[in-house]
Parts: C-alpha cells; structure tokens; sequence
C-alpha cells in the first residue's frame, strides 16, 4: 500500500481576467490581471498593489454586489458592515455574475479603482494557474501625495521646474517622476513577490 498524500491547495477550475481602472485621473492608469478562483481577497489586494505599484501602506476594501469586504475591525464598523475578506476567494465573491466592483485603497487619500471582470476563462496548469499581469498604462502615483487633487498638483510641480513646489517635489518624491512609466516584468516581478 502506497502512502496517501495530503490533501493539496484545491486547483482553480477558473481564472478571472480583470481590468483596474485608477478613477479620477487622466491619461487612465490601468492594469489587466489574471487570478485564479481561487485566490483569497487578501492575496487578490496584494496581487492588486504589486500590479499596480502601490505599496500596501494603508488600509483598503472591496465594494462588490452592494457589499463591503476588508478587515474588520470592531472599533470602527458596526458588526456585519464589512465582511471579513479572509473568508472569501475571488470565486465566491465574484461567481458568475458580477461584471464590475470597486477597490478602495488609502481612505485618507481616498483612490479609487474600477475593476472590470473582462472574462472568466478555463485554466491552463502551464500558463495562467497563478496571479499575473499581462497589460497596462502609466505609473502608480507616489504614496500619500494626497488623492487625485494632490497628484494632479504634484505632476503639474514637477513639470515645471519654474513651479514654486518644484524642488520640494522633487527631493520629496527622491528624484525624477515619469507619469508614463509602466513595465510588464516589473509589475509581474513584484506579483511573483506576494506571499
């Protein structure tokens, strides 16, 4: 008799295909990502920040199907406000019929993103059973610049080195900012990192 093997990581039968969408700023800053069904909330806010740039230095919540999900946390919300995120996989949050939801991530700078589920697609084990991003536009704004008004103010510093912030912007920041940067290998090797 052989020896049995313990029971594994149940294997995606699906995977996500989803588009975020940073609001209130032009040009959009957007990711496409693809996450397993079986990813938790947690790891799909990782996967999220990695993609994205942000650096997980604040607290978010996801607002989908009139719901709200994050950490709870009993000084704050009333019991039953915000579902507990740890017990939810992208699979059951979303199943087959939610199309779109919301990510909301710093509530002191108040960013909010669109997130668009694009397709729900089949597993292939040799490509696409793990979190990755496969498309995107222009950088993360730097943490705490302060929401969309304050990064528009920031662009618009360190453009203009005549700006009266120009060079507090800049030493702020440590150096140049490009609004248009944006890599696939960067994102994908920061994703790689989320554990």
């Amino acid at each position: 008799m052989s020896p049995r093997k313990p029971p594994g990581r149940a294997q995606p039968q699906r995977v996500y295909q989803l588009r975020i969408e940073l609001q209130h700023i032009e040009p959009q800053i957007w990711r496409t990502i693809l996450v397993p069904e079986t990813l938790t909330l947690p790891r799909l806010d990782r996967v999220v920040q990695a993609a994205t740039g942000w650096t997980n230095s604040h607290l978010h919540d996801w607002r989908i199907d009139g719901k709200r999900y994050g950490v709870p946390d009993p000084e704050w919300e009333e019991p039953g406000q915000l579902l507990d995120e740890r017990k939810f996989t992208v699979g059951t949050a979303l199943g087959e019929g939610i199309d779109e939801f919301g990510y909301d991530y710093d509530f002191g700078d108040g960013w909010e993103h669109r997130v668009v589920v694009q397709k729900r697609l089949p597993t292939d084990p040799d490509r696409n059973t793990w979190p990755m991003c496969i498309a995107g536009a222009n950088a993360c704004p730097p943490e705490d610049v302060g929401g969309p008004p304050g990064y528009m103010d920031f662009l618009q510093a360190m453009r203009d080195p005549a700006h009266e912030e120009h060079l507090a912007m800049w030493r702020w920041h440590g150096g140049p900012f490009d609004p248009t940067a944006f890599s696939l290998n960067d994102a994908n090797r920061a994703i790689k990192r989320v554990r």
